[in-house]
């Protein structure tokens, strides 16, 4: 049975047809499938309708047709049987002006095909039936086209949280009912969400069917070759180009390969040119025909590419009941969406294309700088030069060293870009606890949603080891005071400049001497919150206790009162000149 070349729009489900009291259809033979949708309406009093049917119609005749011993015959059953071949959704019979009963043998050959048979009582028309059915359809229109709305919105929204990628998965989940995963380059699960997990089996298949969908990568020798998906790389052949048409034999082994034509809905398959890959092929053992335990494949919108054979954007898959889908992201990198649900419905694909649109922006490299100019610096870096003779290529002269906290921890490497995408600069570092950021000055650090951030003053490139101590100081005053942002102050004239540098430096380092790194570290942190313990505790990442003991040690090891606020001045006019 030929794939129905459906309109761009919803299906309307049988049932929701039946339910209409203004039309009295009765169904009087065939399956009672609450998943039966009808595409169109259709009438037509042709013996054998099999050459105008496009698939997927409530065809409606009046039984003109029929001659007066078809029930004797086989009549009923070449006509059922040439509309279920040509994907016929249902038969509607009308009664009157021409049979006043609907044929017994039609009823039979309907129940013996699987074809849904409606009654059409005489004071419905066909023309009345034919209306319901686009009512029916625009309502499904409007409905599909409000929840697609709120879903991107709500995509939207997530992708601007401080945890971009696992939000967007967890909305995309939501919103279609589902499993949502992230798949890197290499295969690997970068990030999934939904209520329930599914199976191992599905899973599997889901991560096979990303590698059908993974970008392909020219090797070493100039051949192309696909990214894997897992423990093994899957080799494709060329696919060949095959015509389509209403043919109910056509080819079907495999998954497909399909460009949808212009205006066809998103989420079904469409008449155009279609490819198909021989059943024996890698990533088809799940993905055959209709009528193989279930299951069916569909790969759609090959990218072309010079050389190299043509890579889906996307592909779909039935397993054990649960819908699978799959969507390369455009960012180019190899990273998959992967989506399982136990059903699909209107809209599903344009919500998920939505969010591969969004995933593909937060997976790709940030360039606001050049690309080229960065490698360049590094390597130079990594074979000996200095700092200051690589930041040229950086394209500023003064930078910022950002240190921020995420709120959720532990902090994943696409969060981490995000975060420097939104101070400008992509050279982030990810450590343990802490990302760090070097930015350009001409811009002003703003306050990140879901991040604690700490600024330095605007440094060069020789005292960017400064002005990450002035950062990670920062940020602890930042955590300690529950400010989103702080920014280490500037230098301004004060009566400790009379003084010679050297001078002071070396009271700093006499006065101070007693003391470990630790302690003072404690005893700076301390003095700039005011002496609060609790404050200081959390900056520090310590207990209150351990905060009074360290003071209490500096002030033994001092043998001074710092209590005394001439103490804590001098104190920390040492520790402002032993600043590296």
């Amino acid at each position: 049975m030929p794939e129905p070349a459906v309109p761009p729009t919803p299906p309307v489900p049988l049932s929701a047809l039946l339910a209409r009291e203004d039309l009295a259809l009765r169904r009087i033979a065939g399956p009672a499938d609450a998943d039966t949708v009808i595409h169109w309406a259709h009438t037509s009093e042709m013996a054998d309708p099999f050459p105008y049917l496009l698939g997927g119609e409530l065809l409606l005749t009046a039984g003109v047709h029929v001659p007066e011993a078809a029930g004797s015959g086989t009549y009923f059953d070449d006509y059922v049987s040439r509309i279920v071949a040509a994907g016929g959704a249902a038969l509607g019979f009308g009664l009157a002006p021409v049979h006043d009963t609907v044929p017994r043998a039609l009823v039979a050959a309907c129940d013996a095909y699987g074809l849904p048979l409606l009654e059409v009582p005489p004071q419905t028309t066909f023309s009345g039936v034919a209306r319901a059915v686009w009512q029916l359809m625009a309502q499904a229109r409007h409905t599909e086209l409000r929840r697609v709305t709120e879903a991107q919105q709500s995509l939207a929204a997530a992708a601007s949280r401080p945890d971009p990628v696992p939000a967007v998965l967890r909305q995309l989940a939501q919103r279609v009912g589902g499993w949502a995963v992230l798949y890197g380059p290499e295969g690997a699960v970068i990030g999934e969400a939904g209520r329930s997990v599914p199976g191992a089996a599905v899973r599997a298949a889901l991560a096979e069917l990303a590698g059908v969908v993974r970008p392909v990568v020219p090797t070493a020798g100039g051949e192309p070759a696909r990214q894997p998906s897992g423990p093994h790389t899957p080799t494709y052949p060329q696919p060949t180009s095959t015509a389509t048409g209403p043919d109910p034999a056509r080819p079907t082994g495999g998954p497909q390969t399909t460009r949808p034509a212009t205006g066809s809905h998103p989420a079904r398959a469409t008449t155009g040119a279609q490819t198909t890959r021989p059943t024996g092929a890698p990533g088809a053992a799940r993905a055959g025909s209709r009528g193989v335990a279930g299951q069916t494949a569909r790969v759609e919108a090959p990218r072309p590419g010079a050389g190299a054979p043509a890579t889906p954007s996307s592909a779909s898959d039935t397993i054990a009941g649960t819908h699978l889908s799959a969507y390369a992201l455009g960012s180019g990198q190899g990273f998959v969406l992967g989506v399982a649900a136990a059903r699909r419905d209107s809209g599903d694909h344009t919500i998920a294309s939505v969010a591969a649109v969004l995933l593909s922006l937060l997976t790709g490299e940030h360039q606001s700088g050049s690309g080229a100019a960065r490698s360049s610096a590094l390597v130079r870096m990594l074979l000996g030069a200095e700092p200051e003779a690589v930041a040229p290529l950086l394209g500023a002269e003064h930078w910022l060293v950002v240190h921020g906290s995420p709120d959720t921890q532990p902090c994943d490497p696409v969060a981490a870009s995000a975060l420097g995408a939104a101070l400008g600069s992509p050279l982030v570092d990810l450590a343990p606890d802490v990302v760090r950021v070097l930015a350009p000055a001409d811009r002003e650090p703003a306050p990140q949603p879901g991040w604690t951030l700490g600024v330095s003053a605007p440094a060069t490139a020789p005292d960017w080891p400064a002005a990450d101590t002035q950062a990670a100081r920062a940020l602890s005053r930042a955590r300690a005071t529950r400010t989103p942002l702080f920014r280490h102050g500037t230098q301004r004239p004060a009566l400790a400049d009379l003084l010679a540098p050297d001078e002071a430096q070396a009271h700093a380092r006499d006065l101070l001497a007693p003391l470990t790194a630790p302690l003072t570290e404690t005893l700076r942190t301390w003095l700039s919150l005011h002496g609060s313990w609790d404050r200081t505790a959390v900056a520090l990442s310590v207990h209150r206790n351990t905060v009074r003991q360290r003071i209490a040690r500096c002030s033994a090891l001092l043998e001074t009162d710092l209590d005394d606020p001439d103490v804590r001045m001098e104190l920390w006019f040492a520790l402002r000149r032993i600043e590296p």
